[in-house]
């Protein structure tokens, strides 16, 4: 349980929940579902809101969100995926990051024997760097869409791995589900358990997370790429443990939040989170969804919302971090 405190016990200005509410009013915070802010580990913000939700394309009708309420965190999945991979490697369940990736699916030769993939490593899926053609322009309601075609198939991971060539791994950052579901195939694969169970036991029960949904594919496989469904709470109940390197190992948080690739605007991809050079680190789904940690301020910052497939999907969050949270810190 989150234990409560008031915002000017945190450092905050005391009218913290009316910005909040100002700036709902004023407009500036359209498809917001739900914010919780912790600092020091206490929780100083919590709001709810109602509005049309979906479960991956399932629409869901008009919610009203509580503390209690699951919500789609799409891919922030990913994020949360690359934690269990560090909790596998220190157990010795799952290969180093430089490891070949090709080598623990052997049921793919023909794909090994190709010079191009077989200097695929499981770093290169970790960062986005793979060098192999995917495409999630496409609306994700669409088999067009590369994450879509990929939860459609009936290998997932052949569907990934045998994706055209079109650059050497390690060149360059390029989206990629994938990508993600590769890293949840290895994790699947070392532990002998699917995602979701090893998950259950290693990440979300020694957080005090009781419940949790998690999307599956038509394969019946957890979607690492997008399919976590948690409630704000919980998300900051993560976020709160990477700061504190509390159940994730110590160095494989180091490792996470090292900036690796650069992306834009001086921001960098770690190891399937975004870091940037402040120290901010961000986990990121479609529709509004972020996880924000702000190590050196202590705070975590969770935003569920449901502008899905929108065209300005970081307003929402973007507004409640800037304009409402950070302007708030006193100190």
């Amino acid at each position: 349980m989150w234990r409560q405190r008031q915002p000017e016990k945190a450092g905050f200005a005391p009218d913290l929940a009316d910005r909040l509410d100002a700036l709902i009013r004023q407009g500036r915070a359209s498809g917001l579902h739900g914010v919780v802010v912790t600092r020091h580990g206490d929780l100083v913000l919590e709001h709810y809101g109602s509005g049309a939700d979906h479960t991956w394309n399932t629409p869901l009708g008009t919610v009203d969100f509580g503390p209690d309420t699951p919500h789609d965190v799409r891919s922030i999945t990913k994020s949360i995926v690359g934690l269990l991979y560090g909790i596998a490697l220190a157990d010795g369940l799952v290969p180093e990051p430089g490891e070949p990736i090709l080598r623990h699916f052997p049921e793919y030769p023909d794909l090994a024997a190709d010079s191009r993939r077989a200097r695929l490593t499981v770093e290169h899926a970790l960062t986005m760097t793979l060098g192999l053609q995917w495409d999630e322009s496409k609306p994700y309601t669409s088999p067009e869409n590369d994450e879509i075609g990929m939860e459609l198939a009936a290998d997932r991971y052949r569907f990934v791995l045998e994706r055209p060539v079109i650059e050497d791994p390690g060149r360059r950052w390029h989206y990629s589900g994938g990508a993600a579901a590769l890293v949840g195939g290895l994790i699947a694969r070392g532990t002998g358990r699917p995602l979701e169970d090893f998950a259950r036991t290693a990440l979300f029960e020694p957080l005090g997370i009781g419940s949790f949904e998690w999307t599956a594919g038509d394969d019946g496989v957890a979607a690492a790429a997008s399919g976590l469904r948690l409630t704000p709470r919980d998300l900051a109940t993560i976020g709160q443990a990477v700061l504190d390197r509390r159940v994730i190992p110590a160095d494989w948080v180091e490792s996470t939040l090292r900036p690796r690739v650069p992306l834009w605007n001086g921001s960098s991809y770690g190891y399937l989170w975004y870091v940037t050079p402040d120290g901010r680190a961000t986990a990121t789904g479609n529709g509004g969804q972020r996880l924000f940690l702000l190590p050196g301020l202590d705070l975590v910052v969770a935003v569920t919302a449901g502008n899905y497939n929108g065209s300005d999907q970081d307003a929402t969050p973007r507004a409640v971090l800037e304009d409402v949270v950070l302007p708030a810190l006193s100190s």
